[in-house]
């Protein structure tokens, strides 16, 4: 690891032992028994999982794993789904994509979306509010934790950097007054500096109360940040284990993916 990615990781583990939150009693999101298609393949197995209120959890595992279907399942963008999705005290297994969003969930795919034709300012004006109106994150409020916006708020989205555009997708989310993140592979491609940037803000909204499901091939990225880890292999959960516990799963999450 060179000298930037150390102190990068050093000062994201600094930070998040700062930011723990104790998770309050209700589950933001309970998960049993899930099975999903595309099509007639058919990728989770009875995925079981629960993120408490306020809490990190990261989902690992190689690619293929399943991982960005859960969030997908979890947002009604898979194929068919059968099992229990539940957001709060609300079942959603049935509910479409747009009911699903209106509980309080965002979601950040891979493929970060931002309208690339409109100016930076303009992707953070246009997000509809899907949760309650006043936890939506004023605009100055964003500006305050990604100051690239705020210096690059009249470009077009095409003008952006990689970072940048990641940092204006996970923006627009925050822009809803959606409480539970799906965060898929949000740190991916990007320079050390941005990532660093990305987990201060995971951990500033940590800190205020948003859960956050984070997928992430980056392991040093995540490793400090996490509340509780998943791990998960041919669509279903092999490891479930609290961050006190890493240093000793360190061995089992080597063979798992090669770590």
């Amino acid at each position: 690891m060179n000298q930037m990615a150390h102190q990068t990781h050093q000062n994201i583990e600094a930070d998040a032992r700062a930011a723990t939150v104790a998770p309050q009693s209700t589950p933001a999101l309970t998960i049993a028994g899930l099975q999903a298609w595309y099509g007639e393949s058919h990728i989770l197995h009875g995925v079981d999982l629960t993120v408490n209120r306020g809490e990190v959890v990261t989902l690992l595992g190689r690619n293929g794993a399943g991982r960005t279907t859960t969030l997908r399942a979890i947002m009604g963008l898979t194929g068919r789904r059968t099992g229990s999705i539940r957001i709060g005290e609300r079942e959603t297994i049935g509910l479409p994509t747009h009911k699903i969003a209106h509980c309080g969930v965002g979601y950040c795919p891979e493929e970060r979306g931002i309208f690339s034709s409109l100016s930076c300012e303009e992707n953070l004006i246009l997000p509809p509010l899907v949760g309650a109106g006043k936890d939506a994150m004023p605009i100055d409020e964003i500006y305050t934790m990604f100051p690239n916006l705020k210096e690059r708020r009249a470009s077009q989205g095409t003008r952006l950097s990689g970072g940048e555009q990641q940092m204006l997708a996970v923006a627009r989310i925050l822009r809803t007054g959606a409480n539970l993140l799906l965060l898929d592979e949000i740190s991916e491609g990007l320079a050390p500096v941005i990532v660093q940037t990305l987990a201060r803000m995971i951990l500033t909204l940590k800190a205020r109360g948003y859960t956050i499901v984070m997928v992430e091939q980056n392991f040093r990225f995540a490793a400090p940040l996490a509340d509780r880890f998943y791990v998960m292999e041919h669509g279903g959960i092999v490891e479930h284990f609290e961050a006190s516990e890493l240093e000793r799963k360190m061995p089992v999450l080597h063979d798992l993916l090669g770590v």
